[in-house]
């Protein structure tokens, strides 16, 4: 049996928290896919904010359940009305992936490039500027 994941990501904003709005909607929201054929769901926390992922044994269910006034209202109430929500097929990641990603390994260290002083970068400077023997000639 396959089954097709989506996910919809609600993203934090300034002044409220997609944990809030999953309180206030996140029941309705899972009831409404458990009524309408979904087969499997999680809710993950993030620190942005909140993961449903919901899978459908077709993407007919996930089209009966996405066209829902419960989810049209959910929905449109996300924290963030412009960049708060994103839906996609797969889960965990537009991939389509069966599992959700892991996170990947650190390259190297992991450490950046501290940044120079003025000071520093002052004397550097005046140290690889050009001497001179005699005013008005240049060293070679």
């Amino acid at each position: 049996m396959e089954l097709h994941w989506w996910s919809i990501e609600i993203f934090d904003s300034a002044t409220l928290s997609a944990a809030r709005w999953q309180d206030a909607h996140g029941n309705a929201l899972t009831e409404a896919a458990i009524t309408h054929g979904a087969y499997e769901w999680s809710w993950r926390p993030h620190s942005w904010g909140v993961l449903l992922e919901i899978a459908f044994r077709s993407d007919e269910q996930w089209h009966v359940f996405r066209d829902l006034p419960a989810v049209h209202a959910a929905l449109d109430a996300v924290p963030d009305p412009v960049n708060g929500l994103m839906v996609y097929p797969g889960r965990g990641g537009s991939s389509g992936r069966v599992q959700p990603r892991r996170p990947r390994p650190i390259m190297g260290a992991g450490a950046a490039a501290l940044p120079i002083e003025p000071e520093m970068l002052g004397a550097v400077l005046a140290e690889s500027e050009p001497r001179t023997t005699r005013p008005g000639l240049l060293a070679v």
